[in-house]
């Protein structure tokens, strides 16, 4: 009993586990006191007019201005879902039409050397040609709807499918290239069962990436004498010397973003990882 109780004064020793949550919410804290001290400050140098209320405003503003634009239309014409659903599906048509082109594209280059030959010239081309620069051609070929701007989102998006494409299938172990070829299989079944699984990894970065320069091409592609979507509420929140517009456009740009790019890892975590071919 008596071993029992000296053992029960012993302080124990933290586990590492422990000790690393403890680091953890230290640096969350810090984090967390940071960013409310930035708001204050913010919010107290707009309050006694050092900033203009037509340069920037308050956060306590833009909160009311993004829940009116939760319902109303005004001043820009349509509210906040209805831009937000605008803007996605134009991002999202470029998007997947850089994803359907651009991936095969970029795997049958890198494991075929005549089609490689052929491409390459052409795609090194056109590749150091900023998105924008096109968008007087989309504009003659293709006029100031919708396929314009998904034409200039579809460039964006292309370059990054392509390159990790290629470069996903070039990094193929050559051990499971020969070890398909002695066992009868044909060309084309070594690619498709072990150079495309191979490069899966460095595909889904290509789309992480393709994505990202989707989103972000956004605000240029709707410049096309857009009448809806996220780059014109900041476009018109511009004309109308509204920042508290163009800061919620900016925050719904980052925000929506962010989850489509979350949306992407979870799809990454659980296809990724069942198709990668080991040794």
């Amino acid at each position: 009993m008596e071993n029992v109780c000296k053992q029960a004064l012993i302080p124990r020793t933290p586990t590492p586990y422990v000790l690393q949550l403890k680091a953890s919410a230290a640096d969350n804290t810090i984090s967390l006191i940071s960013f409310i001290a930035f708001l204050m400050a913010w919010e107290i140098i707009c309050r006694l007019g050092i900033i203009g209320p037509y340069q920037l405003v308050p956060p306590s503003q833009l909160v009311s201005t993004f829940i009116m634009k939760l319902t109303e239309a005004n001043p820009d014409g349509g509210t906040l879902f209805e831009h937000t659903e605008t803007s996605l599906l134009l991002a999202l048509t470029g998007f997947s039409a850089a994803v359907i082109i651009g991936v095969p594209l970029g795997l049958l280059m890198g494991w075929y050397k005549p089609l490689d030959l052929m491409v390459t010239p052409v795609f090194d081309a056109i590749r150091p040609i900023p998105p924008i620069a096109w968008i007087p051609l989309a504009i003659i070929w293709l006029g100031i709807g919708l396929p314009a701007k998904a034409f200039i989102i579809w460039l964006a998006a292309f370059v990054p499918c392509v390159i990790n494409s290629y470069t996903g299938i070039k990094l193929t172990n050559p051990v499971l290239t020969r070890v398909a070829e002695i066992y009868g299989a044909s060309r084309w079944e070594t690619f498709y069962k072990v150079g495309v699984p191979s490069a899966i990894p460095m595909v889904f970065t290509g789309l992480k990436l393709s994505l990202n320069a989707s989103w972000t091409t956004l605000v240029a592609a709707e410049l096309l004498a857009a009448s809806q979507g996220l780059g014109y509420l900041i476009q018109m929140g511009r004309r109308l010397s509204r920042p508290d517009i163009i800061i919620v456009g900016m925050l719904t740009i980052g925000l929506t973003g962010a989850l489509m790019s979350w949306g992407l890892n979870r799809i990454e975590a659980r296809f990724a990882s069942s198709k990668r071919v080991k040794l």
